[in-house]
């Protein structure tokens, strides 16, 4: 073998790993099940589903917005003794190869200013957005109060 040949043996698989390190990796982020509880008027409507991270950090869901919304907010419902309330947060943390629900009476995004009145069985487009710069769009179905 040439001493050519010999140094692009060696050199290829090399630059093929160097590569292969600095392409972008795949979506680490997933969404399911998510659905959007449907309220008469202009209540607002609650948003839930479940994340799953599938990378070795935790990564945080930072924000979620739709156009069949004028606002949503992350919430978490925080009780204390015979009482709950509502608390606005900035963030909910996914932990590395884990999953976090976002359920009533948990985790859940508030929803305010329909800018339609919402028809129980249609989907809504809806955008995650985390900290580690991936977003996602899921379709997100409309379901009555009881949540059927």
């Amino acid at each position: 073998m040439s001493r050519t040949r010999r140094h692009l043996a060696l050199a290829l698989p090399l630059a093929t790993a160097s590569l292969c390190a600095f392409a972008a990796q795949p979506g680490s982020m997933m969404v399911s099940d998510c659905w959007i509880r449907s309220m008469p008027g202009n209540t607002p409507s609650g948003g839930y589903f479940k994340l799953m991270n599938m990378s070795d950090k935790s990564i945080d869901l930072v924000g979620v917005s739709t156009d069949a919304f004028g606002m949503a907010m992350l919430h978490q419902t925080q009780s204390s003794g015979s009482t709950s309330k509502m608390v606005m947060i900035d963030k909910a943390t996914v932990p590395a190869n884990g999953t976090l629900a976002f359920a009533p009476g948990g985790y859940h995004v508030m929803f305010e200013e329909a800018r339609k009145p919402l028809t129980v069985g249609t989907t809504i487009p809806v955008t995650f957005k985390f900290s580690d710069g991936e977003s996602l769009q899921s379709q997100c179905a409309v379901k009555n109060a009881a949540g059927q």
